[in-house]
């Protein structure tokens, strides 16, 4: 399917309200003529906002997409769409949370009309989001018709045992925000989720050998965050579905700043690839 170009098209606000009284916040990029529709997921710590998501979403809804940006409703991010307001949600969010966020945001673009009922969309997964998004995928019946990862995680054990010792014991564990600086705390409910549940419901590496939907995996080489040997992992559990790409020199972030100013040489190489990927997957909304 050959690429279009549209006018930039303009963010259309949504909410959502979460049974415990959080929300999905996001936007809905629109282009002139629509020919499938793309769910973009952040990673730990991120937000829809964040340097390059924007960037990602306007360059999907020139090509034709629908883009929706979101923050997970645990993601602890407010309604500013900024700043960490709600800790509570962010020390107890897993990625249950994340899954069940997902369904909402899909169920609730249907009853919009976004997407026909039983129609399928591609999603985009970051970093931690990446991890959801094959774990979403992987299930039967998933109506995924295309799905691209950028430094996507192989495992969701992302700690030492005398760590997760510490953590229990303390019952939270402290993270820092590079960005603002501050201490967030994390809740035990991550680290029990693991320790029922990782060997099955949240797999990455179980759920990467079950994703049907062909599948663009893009890491970078210098990834300080998480290492392009587990991209290559994810590729490795998925030769028949899934494509591996190495962004020579790129970094977790693929050298994108936040904000965002200009789009680094490097992070233009991933989005115009993975535009090129979801145009080529794309089934009509």
């Amino acid at each position: 399917m050959s690429e279009t170009k549209s006018a930039p098209a303009a963010a259309e606000a949504f909410e959502i309200p979460c049974k415990d009284g959080l929300s999905i916040r996001g936007e809905r990029y629109t282009p002139e003529k629509s020919i499938g529709t793309v769910f973009v997921c952040h990673g730990f710590k991120g937000f829809a906002h964040w340097g390059f998501f924007p960037y990602v979403a306007q360059s999907l809804a020139e090509a034709g997409l629908d883009a929706i940006t979101f923050d997970f409703s645990g993601s602890g991010i407010g309604p500013d769409r900024e700043s960490f307001t709600q800790p509570e949600a962010f020390s107890s969010n897993t990625f249950a949370r994340e899954i069940e966020d997902l369904d909402n945001l899909v169920d609730y673009s249907r009853r919009m009309g976004w997407i026909e009922w039983g129609g399928k969309f591609g999603l985009f997964g970051h970093s931690r989001g990446g991890g959801t998004v094959i774990l979403y995928s992987a299930v039967d019946g998933a109506d995924v018709n295309a799905l691209v990862t950028w430094a996507a995680i192989s495992h969701i054990n992302r700690w030492q045992p005398d760590e997760a010792l510490e953590w229990r014991k303390r019952g939270f564990r402290e993270i820092v925000n590079s960005r603002t600086g501050e201490t967030l705390l994390l809740g035990t409910d991550l680290l029990e989720e693991f320790e029922i549940h990782g060997t099955t419901k949240v797999n990455i590496q179980a759920a990467a050998a079950k994703v049907k939907a062909p599948w663009l995996i893009v890491h970078g080489t210098l990834d300080e965050t998480v290492p392009h040997t587990e991209g290559e992992r994810l590729h490795a559990l998925s030769p028949n579905t899934s494509t591996l790409r190495l962004v020579d020199g790129g970094n977790h972030a693929f050298t994108a700043t936040h904000p965002l100013a200009e789009a680094p040489p490097l992070l233009k190489q991933a989005v115009q690839e993975t535009v090129r990927f979801f145009v080529s997957n794309a089934t009509p909304a």
